[in-house]
Parts: structure tokens; sequence; C-alpha cells
């Protein structure tokens, strides 16, 4: 059951400008949403491609000497992302790697996406996700709304609960409205 396409690349920076700029250059790309803390650049019809964050300050990156730096306090990849074509595909990914005990630490309706969140074995973050528009010029709309403006992180969600309301019939349209 594999994903049907990569999605987008995120990187923590504490130079979002600088950042932002190279990627648009190399890439042909243009900046679709933009706040003191994240920005989010697309070079075709995807709402996003490659994403820029800055959470406060970040330590060097670490070598394998400097013991006791956390992974989310360096600068680089934050996340890589991949998407499914269905909500019945994504939550049958889902159920299976759950029965691989392999469980999300993080299940996020963005907006944009439905998303879920996991680390492999060194600790890299995964996101699995959905689409939650028919197509790229609504999503990206959506990145311009005030609802997006005011939280562009998302809305929380249980996939268990998710699984259960996809199963028992619930419009699809009804489960990625973020509220």
């Amino acid at each position: 059951m594999p994903p049907s396409k990569l999605a987008h690349v995120v990187f923590q920076t504490n130079r979002i400008g600088a950042m932002r700029d190279w990627y648009c250059t190399v890439l042909g790309g243009q900046v679709i949403y933009e706040n003191p803390h994240l920005s989010f650049v697309t070079y075709d019809d995807e709402h996003h491609r490659v994403a820029f964050l800055d959470f406060g300050p970040l330590s060097p990156r670490a070598t394998d000497t400097q013991l006791g730096v956390k992974p989310t306090e360096q600068p680089g990849l934050h996340h890589v992302a991949f998407t499914f074509a269905s909500m019945a595909e994504f939550l049958d990914n889902y159920v299976r790697l759950r029965e691989h005990a392999i469980r999300p630490f993080f299940c996020v309706n963005h907006g944009p996406t439905t998303s879920m969140y996991y680390r492999d074995p060194d600790g890299n973050r995964i996101e699995l996700q959905i689409d939650n528009f028919a197509t790229a010029e609504e999503g990206q709309a959506w990145m311009h709304s005030t609802a997006f403006d005011q939280n562009p992180i998302g809305v929380e969600f249980d996939p268990d609960e998710l699984v259960k309301r996809f199963r028992s019939g619930v419009p699809v349209a009804e489960l990625v409205k973020r509220e």
C-alpha cells in the first residue's frame, strides 16, 4: 500500500528569509504563505512543496561527540511527507502500521491536509497525509484564510476515532473539515 506521491519537505531553521529566497531562486518557486515563523513555497500545482519554520533558537548541528542536543533543537530537515490518494488508503495504512506496533506520535488536521506523523528508527519525522481539498488551488486559497493564519499548525485528532467514524459511514468531507 504505497503512498501516491512525495508531498513536501520542511526545514527547521533560524534563517527563514535566506532559505526561502534560495529555494525560490533554485526551484523557480513562489511564496504561498508566510508569517514570522513559517514560510510555504511551491513551484508547481501543489499547495506547498518546501516549507521553513522557525520556532526559536536552535543549537548548532550536533556531532557524534556532542551528546545531549535534541534533534528538534538543530537546524536541518524537519520532516518528509507522503500523500495517499484516498481516506480509505490513508486509514487502511494506519491500521496496517498499528498492527505492526508502529504508531504516530502526532495526528493533526492542518486544514490543507489531514496528517499523521511518525518517527523512523533514527528518529526522523515522517508525515503521512491526505489532501483535504480536491485541488491545489482550493488548498492554497484555504492557506490564505484567517483560520489558517490564526492556527497554521491545526487541530489534533485521535486516529482510532477517525477510523471508527470513517468505517461507520461518516462522509470524508465531514471527516476532513477543520473546526
